[in-house]
């Protein structure tokens, strides 16, 4: 199959710079639309990573996003959400970006094109057969990315990728890839939009299914989230009030008592 760069091919909008506000706002939204749309034809190659990634972290695995640019930055800020929302430890999912975490708000010069650099950024965290490694790139040709993931491929390290071409460099080298085709961006070549947004929201299907899946959910409520801030502490409080009968009172001091919404509730209805 011949491999085309979907990402970037040109806009089928022209002369933005005569658009009216209006206009560019309206024509981005137009184009933003087609993304979930596309993300559900891979729904199927998005439940084979989350099942893997879930029978590997029952064996104690953990789940690590490789990128560069914005696909790296991408991976960082799931990662990064997931201890706060799910009460995980922060080493539980990783996000690494090409160039190291100076790369997360300034480009590292020819980061991205160190094809044996992301196997040594991996190695760093003792990584290992339990272990889950997804490569983000919505070129699908990332050298870091694509190198490696056939590091891991070679240590019997299961992959995963995210791409937004068909037929990618990477999809052929993941084990389980996720072709996202959003086609064309408004702005030709400017794969932070479209792309970038595919990412994310497919990031965001795979971390919190995987999250549910290992009972970090309970109902549809966040019960094991870190009471970071006084909004988190007092929708805490809203959540043992609506499994326990207890006043706002009683349920702040539970909750005070043992650090979360959990433990609060099992703490009482142990003792009732």
């Amino acid at each position: 199959m011949t491999f085309t760069k979907t990402t970037e091919q040109s806009s089928k909008y022209e002369h933005l710079e005569k658009m009216s506000v209006t206009a560019l706002l309206s024509n981005i939204n137009q184009e933003d639309k087609t993304v979930p749309f596309a993300i559900e034809k891979a729904l199927p190659q998005i439940e084979s990573l989350v099942t893997q990634i879930v029978a590997k972290m029952k064996l104690g695995g953990r789940l690590f996003y490789i990128g560069a640019g914005t696909s790296g930055r991408l991976g960082v800020v799931d990662a990064s959400e997931c201890p706060p929302t799910f009460g995980v430890p922060f080493d539980l999912v990783v996000g690494i970006i090409a160039g190291g975490d100076a790369a997360i708000r300034r480009a590292v010069e020819n980061a991205e094109d160190n094809a044996t650099q992301a196997w040594r950024d991996l190695t760093e965290y003792n990584i290992n057969e339990n272990d889950v490694v997804i490569g983000i790139a919505a070129s699908g040709t990332t050298p870091y990315v694509i190198g490696g993931l056939q590091a891991c491929n070679e240590n019997n390290i299961v992959t995963g990728s995210i791409s937004c071409n068909a037929g990618s460099p990477l999809s052929e080298t993941a084990k389980f890839p996720i072709d996202v085709v959003v086609g064309p961006e408004f702005v030709t070549g400017s794969s932070r939009m479209k792309a970038g947004t595919a990412q994310k929201l497919v990031l965001n299907m795979i971390s919190t299914a995987t999250m549910i899946q290992l009972g970090k959910v309970k109902g549809n409520k966040m019960v094991d989230m870190q009471l970071s801030n006084r909004k988190l502490v007092d929708r805490g409080i809203i959540m043992i009030i609506g499994e326990i009968p207890v006043s706002y009172e009683e349920a702040a001091e539970l909750l005070n008592i043992h650090g979360s919404v959990r433990k609060a509730v099992d703490s009482y209805n142990s003792k009732y």
